[in-house]
């Protein structure tokens, strides 16, 4: 690895700008070891909260990958890269002092090998919220990741987890968050919304250190067979086909917010290439947690070997590529005109044929 790949959230430097975001594969404490070992920059562990319910829906979660036809392809890394994965899912199924015991071990490792381990815990309800975080600064672990925007809210037990959709709701929570500790607070915010960049601007006012844009769509899908929703109910979606939506979030927020405010890019990165294309967008770092679930450990270094070959390509570090395609980004009516262009992409019509007496 190269010093060309390093970066920085704020006061935080990583070593590379690959975080191996929030995921079932980083719930048992040899899944957080692999990713480390593998070389992300940052590890965010599964996250955690008060709530039995959230607990509970772990038990009840199921994945599928589905192809471009919507059917079934095998869980594991022979699945097509216009793979669409969808899933219910919950937390960590350990008790709060086991998960910050755990975080603490894994954060030893991560030290040894330049990497930041960032705890992760996600909005139940807020006194109980403040008080883990209390406890994870206490623990000396270096990172909070605050997670107000799950998929699940409007699914999941009350309570269990949230989705913070109002940018005041938003900043009243960063701020008590913030009021509790003093530790580096990355805030995860929903992408079901078209508020995100207002969203994000809450949450820096409010004291966040960074944000995480956005969490998974919810979605459904018929199944045709059964003629029942897949996996018989609303699902997280996210896939390749994210990718744009996510750059479109950071560029917005970056245009909104300055390039000071450093953003954090999730949902559609599959290789170092798709990286590339967020760290362009506006990310200064890009979390993968489907990719690697779905394809293992390796997806960390090979995505890593990627973007340092593009980088080195181009002559350029990670963090010199931060924010160039949204910083060049025009409006429609800056385009130069082009009369009739559009003629080129529509179908010719063929002549009606005549009809014929029976």
């Amino acid at each position: 690895m190269t010093a060309r790949l390093q970066t920085r959230i704020g006061a935080v430097r990583l070593k590379n700008p690959l975080i191996a975001a929030a995921g079932e594969h980083l719930i048992d404490l040899a899944g957080v070891e692999a990713a480390i070992r593998a070389g992300a920059g940052a590890v965010v562990v599964k996250s955690t909260n008060e709530s039995d319910a959230a607990r509970d829906q772990l038990q009840r979660a199921e994945y599928v990958a589905l192809d471009a036809d919507w059917r079934p392809v095998p869980w594991d890394a022979s699945a097509p890269r216009e793979v669409t994965l969808a899933s219910r899912s919950g937390l960590t199924p350990l008790p709060f002092e086991a998960w910050l015991d755990q975080c603490r071990r894994a954060d030893a490792l991560a030290r040894r090998h330049d990497c930041v381990l960032v705890a992760s815990l996600i909005l139940g309800a807020l006194e109980p919220a403040l008080a883990m975080a209390r406890q994870v600064e206490a623990a000396g672990l270096r990172v909070l990741e605050f997670n107000i925007g799950t998929p699940y809210a409007s699914q999941a037990a009350a309570g269990a987890v949230s989705t913070e959709l109002s940018p005041e709701r938003v900043g009243t929570i960063v701020a008590a968050v913030r009021a509790a500790v003093s530790l580096p607070l990355w805030i995860k915010l929903t992408g079901q919304s078209e508020r995100v960049p207002e969203l994000a601007d809450a949450a820096f006012a409010a004291g966040a250190d960074s944000v995480v844009m956005a969490g998974r769509l919810l979605g459904l899908v018929p199944d045709l067979d059964t003629m029942a929703p897949m996996l018989g109910t609303s699902l997280a979606v996210g896939g390749f086909w994210n990718l744009p939506l996510t750059c479109q979030w950071l560029a917005l927020t970056r245009a909104r917010l300055g390039r000071e405010r450093p953003l954090i890019g999730i949902n559609g990165a599959q290789d170092g290439r798709d990286m590339a294309r967020m760290l362009l967008a506006g990310a200064s770092a890009v979390g993968f947690a489907s990719a690697v679930m779905l394809r293992g450990y390796e997806v960390i270094g090979r995505s890593l070997g990627e973007l340092d070959a593009y980088l080195a390509g181009k002559g350029l570090t990670a963090e010199a590529l931060v924010g160039r395609a949204a910083d060049a980004r025009r409006t429609f009516a800056d385009m130069p005109l082009r009369r009739d262009h559009w003629r080129g992409f529509v179908p010719v019509p063929t002549p009606a044929q005549e009809e014929t007496p029976s």
